[in-house]
């Protein structure tokens, strides 16, 4: 997975016209002070996910023209196969979030056959925040996908078609009839379980629908609340880590927020699954995005070290030269 670790983190000005979880940072608090603080939080997601034995990548970023950098899932998303997508913001002073560096390191350390980037669209005032408007079902290739203006649905075709997902678009409003601005923040869909506001989808038809297909695979429903998701609980992520001996475990993580509001039953039903890594990232979500939001996750298969490749290609390149016999020396007499 990536984090980008911003050294110039503030809520972005540009984003909180519809962004209804953002926040300002406290009065009196500078933002050097809230940098600061945002940047112990990302040092301690990192910490507390690499402990899980996940794999993490850390880009730094000084560039303080980029306020919500910390939030990488918007522009960039990895498919199993070797696919990578890029995506068109919403937000102009989000576009320079997207950084070749990444893709680069993406492309030496992992197997990447396509990048399929759709960041050509903006001028057409058309935008698919990645996996911020797309909550994406791995195992029954669908992508949830709430209606916004940061979620346009010609592009999500585009990339169902280009990606082999069925797009399942809905409305998704709070009590105040406010559209929700990404569907990230109102569900996570993982393996065995899935956390959504059902009850944000105002069409009862379509909200049974959705329910449907997220439990076509037997997978278990905990069903948020409006109050929950405004403690961030439906953005969570699934990721699978490592124990110290090798073996898989798939962790939940999420904001301490957030699970702090579940109910102990809601706890117990994602732990049958899944152990959660809950961190404390007050200052990160007064930018309107928690855990999953500053998670950009990797499903491409890695290459050996480049050290261990070099070896590989060096001595089948010896063997095709010189014929081993049976004892192991060389034909030539060279042992």
């Amino acid at each position: 997975m990536i984090l980008v670790r911003a050294t110039s983190f503030v809520p972005n000005p540009a984003t909180a016209a519809d962004n209804a979880f953002q926040a300002d940072a406290p009065a009196g608090q500078t933002e050097q002070a809230t940098s600061a603080r945002a940047m112990a939080e990302m040092d301690a997601l990192a910490e507390a996910l690499r402990a899980v034995g996940v794999r993490v990548h850390v880009f730094d970023d000084d560039d303080h023209t980029r306020p919500d950098s910390v939030f990488p899932n918007n522009w960039v998303s990895t498919h199993a196969g070797g696919a990578v997508a890029v995506y068109p913001m919403y937000a102009s002073n989000r576009r320079h979030e997207r950084r070749a560096d990444v893709l680069e390191m993406l492309k030496s350390e992992y197997r990447v056959q396509t990048i399929v980037d759709y960041s050509g669209l903006e001028p057409d005032g058309v935008f698919l925040e990645g996996t911020g408007a797309m909550v994406l079902d791995h195992v029954s290739r669908v992508a949830y996908t709430a209606r916004s203006h940061r979620a346009d649905a010609a592009v999500l075709e585009r990339f169902c078609t280009d990606f082999t997902y069925e797009p399942m678009a809905f409305d998704a409003v709070d009590s105040d009839g406010v559209p929700v601005y990404h569907t990230n923040v109102i569900a996570c869909i993982g393996t065995d379980v899935a956390m959504i506001a059902l009850g944000m989808i105002p069409d009862e038809h379509r909200r049974e629908q959705v329910r449907e297909r997220l439990a076509v695979t037997g997978r278990t429903i905990v069903e948020l609340t409006e109050e929950q998701i405004r403690e961030f609980a439906g953005n969570a992520v699934e990721l699978c880590g490592r124990t110290p001996d090798g073996r898989r475990r798939y962790v939940m993580a999420m904001s301490a927020r957030a699970k702090r509001s579940l109910r102990p039953e809601q706890v117990a039903a994602i732990e049958e699954s899944c152990e959660i890594v809950a961190v404390d990232i007050p200052t990160i979500e007064l930018a309107g995005g928690s855990v999953r939001c500053m998670i950009a996750g990797i499903h491409l298969d890695r290459r050996p070290p480049l050290a261990q490749a070099e070896l590989t290609e060096a001595v089948e390149a010896i063997n095709e030269d010189n014929p081993v016999t049976p004892d192991g020396r060389y034909v030539d007499g060279n042992a």
